[in-house]
């Protein structure tokens, strides 16, 4: 019979460093800066998500900030354009990835080519000819270069009702364009081959050297994994990812995790992980984004920091309880507030519509200090917001 491997039990309160050190979220610039900064946070993480809301700066720009103290968007701008160290695909959302993980997204971008996307049935075989034939005739180019479409009803509120634009996002999939260049939302697209400068291609990963990059890059950059924590909205996957996760704990590259309050379910970690639980907590202070890493799984955000976080952008105004765009506040390693903010770009100023004590920031005795150390991060995130 296996032999039963016994779990390594850990509090929330050793979690949650482990979790916060995986993030880099304990100390202060741990990348540096400059757009090589930029490529090493993506490559780190795995992916930085992209968001159109802009009630304050966008998420993608709001996640590097939150890891490079002198962040600026133009170094993002540089690692897409220039050093092309970062490229767009999706991943449980549409994400900024480092380029040399592109193998392993060609395989959904050959899946694509052959069936498709559930998203885009409507599109065409003469739109994507069209297209196809502009940007291999004149470069790339943006969907405003594009004045003859036939104009078409929206299938959803988020629709273009230019036929291109939808020919241009599954050309995206399917990986005959990438993004060279985005400036706010605006996308410019050009062919892929061109972009990166290829003769041919990269060859596609296979099928168990991906499920192993998905396994790794969890472990990288959450440090304690579930199979959930690994395959965020994409349960198809999960069954791989629990083979490989039992093949490697035999082999005693991963521990099992007895976790604090997580019940039957179960996580791992690699054994020198653990050996850091129980350093000294961090003294930062984040002001972070509702799609930062730390937060957009919720179910897990809530299990190592006892914080539900609501996104309340799209819930009734008489239903919100924190807010139209509720940030969470890391202090230390306890999310301690969540403060719905805005900024006003016309007045120049970074406006709180409401500030809501959760966790441990709803001790009394504690918030005096906690309302300083977080105001002073609310003035260097209001000067992020504003600089151009």
């Amino acid at each position: 019979m296996p032999r039963t491997i016994p779990s390594h039990p850990l509090d929330k309160t050793e979690a949650r460093r482990i979790w916060l050190r995986a993030q880099r979220l304990d100390v202060s610039a741990p990348f540096g800066e400059g757009p090589q900064a930029t490529a090493a946070v993506v490559a780190h993480l795995g992916y930085v998500q992209i968001d159109t809301i802009n009630v304050i700066e966008r998420c993608h720009h709001h996640i590097l900030w939150n890891r490079i103290p002198e962040y600026r968007r133009a170094d993002l701008r540089q690692a897409q354009s220039t050093d092309k160290s970062v490229f767009e695909y999706w991943t449980h959302a549409l994400s900024y990835v480092p380029s040399k993980d592109l193998s392993f997204f060609l395989p959904a971008m050959r899946r694509h080519q052959r069936e498709g996307h559930k998203w885009l049935t409507a599109v065409k075989p003469a739109d994507l000819r069209k297209v196809l034939r502009l940007i291999r005739r004149d470069g790339a180019l943006t969907i405003r270069d594009i004045d003859d479409d036939v104009l078409v009803d929206k299938e959803h509120l988020w629709a273009s009702r230019k036929p291109s634009k939808r020919a241009l996002q599954l050309l995206f999939y399917t990986g005959m364009l990438t993004v060279s260049e985005r400036i706010g939302m605006l996308k410019t697209y050009d062919l892929m081959t061109r972009h990166f400068g290829w003769d041919r291609p990269p060859k596609p990963a296979s099928v168990g050297d991906t499920t192993a990059y998905l396994l790794d890059r969890a472990l990288r950059a959450q440090g304690i994994v579930s199979v959930d924590s690994i395959c965020h909205l994409d349960a198809p996957g999960k069954p791989a990812i629990r083979r490989l996760i039992d093949a490697r704990v035999r082999r005693n590259e991963l521990v099992p995790i007895a976790l604090e309050g997580a019940g039957k379910q179960e996580h791992w970690a690699a054994p020198a992980t653990l050996d850091s639980a129980s350093e000294s907590a961090s003294e930062q202070v984040h002001i972070l984004s509702p799609f930062d890493p730390l937060i957009i799984q919720r179910k897990r955000t809530e299990l190592f920091f006892d914080y539900g976080h609501r996104f309340e952008a799209y819930v009734p105004k008489e239903k919100r309880v924190f807010g139209y765009f509720a940030l969470p506040v890391l202090v230390g390693d306890d999310i301690v507030a969540a403060l719905d903010l805005k900024t006003d770009r016309k007045s120049r100023k970074l406006l709180v519509q409401k500030w809501s004590w959760v966790g441990a920031g709803a001790a009394r005795g504690a918030r005096k200090e906690l309302k300083t150390r977080i105001e002073q991060e609310l003035h260097r995130f209001e000067r992020f917001q504003l600089a151009e």
